[in-house]
């Protein structure tokens, strides 16, 4: 008999989006999508039955209820449904799709065969528990500024990947030309997800080395500071980690932050430079920024 999922939909406003996946990976879910509807966001999101109660879907809705009030949103409104497992594979299948993002990069399905006539970079995703398949905003930023610093010959670079998540930025990176990379999470099963990743593109692990951690973590790792930083997780976060970045840097690091909402800008922007760090440019999209940074 097959086994049975909850499909939990959220429709919500675009700035709550961010939290709503941190608390979707919180609460153990499998496979996360959004998309747009009108001015509003519909975030789906997959968990078996077997590892969830009635309860604790009513509890998530209520921690959804009080960081909306918190911030001063709307509630988001929250439904969630039992569906089998044939039904939840074929749902996410339908939810992503093939996707342009930037000038070179195609994030491709795995589940369906790359396009055979395309002279973008096809980057292979595998929907996990992880967040970070080139669907949000702050994904495509971080995608489209690596573009630009790994452009031309700039590219005998190694990157550190904070936060890695799915490896989606690490891959990127890798296959813009960059000659290694530390993808490091917190998170075990972000860590599995990126590793399965790294293999499903065909990169050899020690040109993207998976590792659970974070900055710590890397600094053990690697034998000479970095060239480049990208980070693409909660701004909370990231004011926490810039000041631990230090021993990773030299003076032409660059970086990519993102995951940041336009009015957290601020905060991030100014930690930044507290510690050695010059924005030197910031692009939206939505609700979303994404700092490209140098040291000074």
């Amino acid at each position: 008999m097959a086994n049975s999922w909850w499909e939990i939909q959220i429709l919500c406003e675009a700035a709550l989006e961010e939290t709503i996946f941190w608390r979707l990976e919180q609460f153990g879910c499998r496979g996360m999508s959004s998309e747009v509807k009108g001015y509003s966001c519909l975030v789906s999101a997959y968990r078996p039955q077997a590892q969830a109660h009635v309860l604790d879907l009513a509890a998530l809705a209520l921690s959804l209820r009080q960081d909306a009030l918190c911030v001063g949103l709307p509630i988001p409104a929250v439904q969630w449904d039992l569906i089998d497992e044939e039904d939840w594979a074929t749902t996410w299948k339908e939810y992503w799709q093939p996707q342009e993002i930037g000038d070179r990069f195609l994030i491709n399905p795995a589940w369906l065969p790359p396009p055979e006539q395309t002279d973008r970079i096809i980057l292979q995703l595998e929907p996990g528990v992880a967040f970070g398949t080139g669907d949000h905003a702050t994904t495509q930023l971080c995608l489209e500024s690596l573009e630009m610093r790994l452009s031309g010959d700039h590219t005998d670079l190694a990157v550190a990947d904070i936060g890695c998540g799915s490896g989606i930025l690490s891959i990127g990176a890798i296959l813009l030309g960059a000659t290694k990379a530390y993808a490091v999470d917190t998170d075990p099963l972000a860590v599995k997800a990126a590793r399965e990743s790294r293999d499903l593109n065909g990169i050899d692990a020690s040109r993207l080395i998976v590792e659970e951690g974070s900055v710590d973590r890397v600094i053990k790792l690697i034998a000479a500071p970095v060239d480049g930083i990208v980070c693409n997780i909660l701004a909370e976060v990231i004011i926490d980690l810039i000041p631990q970045m230090t021993p990773i840097t030299k003076p032409t690091t660059w970086g990519i932050f993102s995951g940041i909402l336009l009015d957290q800008a601020k905060p991030v922007a100014d930690t930044l430079e507290e510690n050695g760090w010059v924005v030197a440019a910031l692009w939206k999209r939505q609700d979303w920024c994404c700092m490209n940074v140098r040291r000074t």
